[in-house]
């Protein structure tokens, strides 16, 4: 059975940081892409970032770029968000997708 599990969300004041990690079983992180999308409440899931497996690509939307990193170990098939300077528009549901995969979201909650 395929999962996604993720962990490391929390309630962090502004200006720190959190680091996601997105753990997979029942497949391989080696042959798919993996993306993080969150969801603040009342508005549409978004996606933040996302990694390609085959050449280590990585993509992040305009609102986080230079404060958030993807990375990956593919060696415990996981995919890292390594989020600082966190901002209170930071906060949300944060879940990471492989192909038609899903995990059950990780809560950030960024405080002024």
């Amino acid at each position: 059975e395929v999962q996604l599990a993720e962990s490391g969300g929390g309630l962090v004041q502004a200006g720190g940081s959190l680091r996601l990690s997105c753990a997979a079983s029942g497949f391989s992180f080696d042959d798919y892409d993996i993306e993080w999308f969150r969801q603040a409440p009342g508005k549409e899931r978004e996606a933040v970032s996302s990694i390609r497996i085959s050449d280590g690509t990585t993509w992040y939307v305009d609102s986080v770029k230079g404060r958030f990193t993807i990375s990956r170990d593919n060696a415990k098939n996981t995919v890292y968000l390594q989020m600082n300077y966190l901002k209170p528009e930071d906060t949300a549901l944060y879940y990471c997708n492989s192909e038609e995969f899903w995990g059950q979201g990780t809560q950030v909650t960024v405080s002024t």
